[in-house]
């Protein structure tokens, strides 16, 4: 089984110079969306547009250039750019509330991506469960760190660090779940 990518397909011969400016682009597509930031009462957790882009890059670019530009990402902002919510920027977003939704995304552009190598991003009954596997692992690591940084409890972690997102995932899954096959549409013809 080959794999390839939306971004392969769209740019077979690529070099390293196009791939740095890919996963540069990727990660300043990924900290505009970090801006669209909703904050949650009670929650140290916003709602962002980080999911989507996580998502989206990782199916998108594939496996390595996926995690190579959210890796990007979270090193750039860990490092001082202002590309976190609301322009900021440091270690404590990962040592904080939010660092195990950040060291989620890198995973889930990982693991999507890895997918779309196998063609699951190019039908919507293949890449729902793809989006579907992405969103647990950015939850999974999400919920796991804001329970042990907070020490509140599980229903806690929960009513705070997941509920209030469903509506909002569902969403982002449904635009990247339309988007990535239409996408495919278009670069076979």
């Amino acid at each position: 089984m080959s794999s390839i990518s939306l971004t392969n397909a769209v740019l077979p011969r690529t070099s390293a110079i196009s791939k740095g400016l890919l996963v540069t682009g990727g990660a300043l597509f990924l900290s505009a969306l970090a801006q669209v930031s909703i904050p949650v009462p009670g929650s140290p957790v916003p709602v962002t547009g980080q999911t989507l882009g996580a998502l989206l890059l990782g199916t998108a670019y594939g496996a390595s250039l996926g995690f190579a530009t959210l890796s990007l990402y979270l090193i750039a902002g860990i490092a001082g750019a202002p590309i976190f919510t609301g322009q900021s920027h440091g270690l404590s977003h990962l040592t904080g509330a939010t660092g195990g939704y950040l060291i989620g995304m890198v995973l889930a552009s990982l693991v999507t991506g890895f997918l779309a190598g196998r063609k699951w991003d190019q039908k919507i009954s293949t890449v729902i469960p793809t989006m579907l596997i992405g969103n647990a692992i950015i939850f999974s690591a999400g919920l796991i760190w804001l329970q042990h940084v907070t020490g509140q409890s599980w229903s806690w972690t929960f009513s705070k660090g997941f509920t209030p997102f469903i509506l909002g995932e569902v969403l982002k899954m449904a635009i990247a779940s339309t988007a990535l096959p239409g996408l495919w549409k278009l670069v076979r013809k």
